[in-house]
C-alpha cells in the first residue's frame, strides 16, 4: 500500500486493517512515496513522513513499513516497486491496495500493463459499490479483489489545511489522526502556520 501518507491518517488505517482481515494477508507492507512523479506538490520530508507512518502502525505486527521508495532516487514508480519488492520475497502473491481513485486512474501510471501482470488490485470501494475502470484499463484483462470500507470522510489535505489555520493536531485525535500521530505532528510543529516543514524539502 503505497502512498504520500502526509499525513497518514484514520482512513489509511482502516484501509490496511480491511485489506488484512478481508484478504487474510500475512502483511500489509506500507510504503511512502518517495518523490510522486504525478503531484506538483512539495511533501514533507520523508523521515517526517516515515514517522508517522512507523507511529500510526506500531499497534500491529503485520503491518510492515517499508521506506524502500525513499531509499530509491529518481521517480517513483510503482512498478519498480513491486519488481524489487517481488525479487526480495520471491514466493508471495502480491496485491496492491488502492482507492477507486487510483484505480480509475490506473491506465495513466507507468508501465501499468506490466504492473496488471505482477499483482491483483485489491480496490476500496463504499457499501455496495463496485470498482470502476476506466474504458482503457476495462479492455486489458486484470485481477480485481474488492475491499468494503465503510464511508470515511478524510484526506490529507484537509488535515494539512486545519493544521495551516493553527489548530492542534491534539484536537483532530483519534477521529482523524491517531494519537501516537497527532503527537508526532505537534512535537515537530508539522504543517503549523509558517513553518518551514508546510512545505518540506526534497
Amino acid at each position: 500500500m503505497g502512498g504520500s501518507f502526509d499525513p497518514v491518517h484514520q482512513a489509511h488505517v482502516a484501509l490496511a486493517t480491511t485489506a488484512l482481515q478481508h484478504l487474510a494477508l500475512e502483511a500489509v507492507h506500507w510504503v511512502p512515496v518517495g518523490q510522486p512523479w504525478q503531484k506538483t506538490r512539495q511533501l514533507a520530508p520523508a523521515e517526517h513522513r516515515l514517522a508517522m507512518v512507523r507511529a500510526a502502525t506500531q499497534h500491529e505486527p503485520r503491518f510492515v513499513v517499508d521506506d524502500i521508495e525513499l531509499r530509491r532516487s529518481g521517480p517513483s514508480y510503482t512498478l519498480d516497486t513491486v519488481q524489487a519488492l517481488q525479487v526480495q520475497h520471491p514466493q508471495a502473491q502480491w496485491r496492491l491496495i488502492i482507492g477507486q481513485d487510483q484505480y480509475a486512474n490506473l491506465h495513466t501510471w507507468h508501465g501499468w500493463q506490466d504492473l496488471l501482470a505482477r499483482v491483483t488490485l485489491a480496490v476500496a470501494c463504499r457499501g455496495d459499490q463496485r470498482p470502476q475502470p476506466s474504458a482503457t484499463l476495462a479492455a486489458h484483462p486484470h485481477r480485481v479483489e474488492v475491499l468494503p470500507m465503510p464511508p470515511m470522510n478524510l484526506s490529507s489535505t484537509d488535515i494539512r489545511a486545519r493544521l495551516a489555520r493553527g489548530e492542534r493536531a491534539q484536537t483532530l485525535a483519534p477521529a482523524m489522526v491517531s494519537e501516537t500521530v497527532a503527537g508526532y505532528i505537534d512535537n515537530h510543529h508539522l504543517y503549523a502556520p509558517g513553518h518551514t516543514h508546510l512545505h518540506g524539502h526534497p
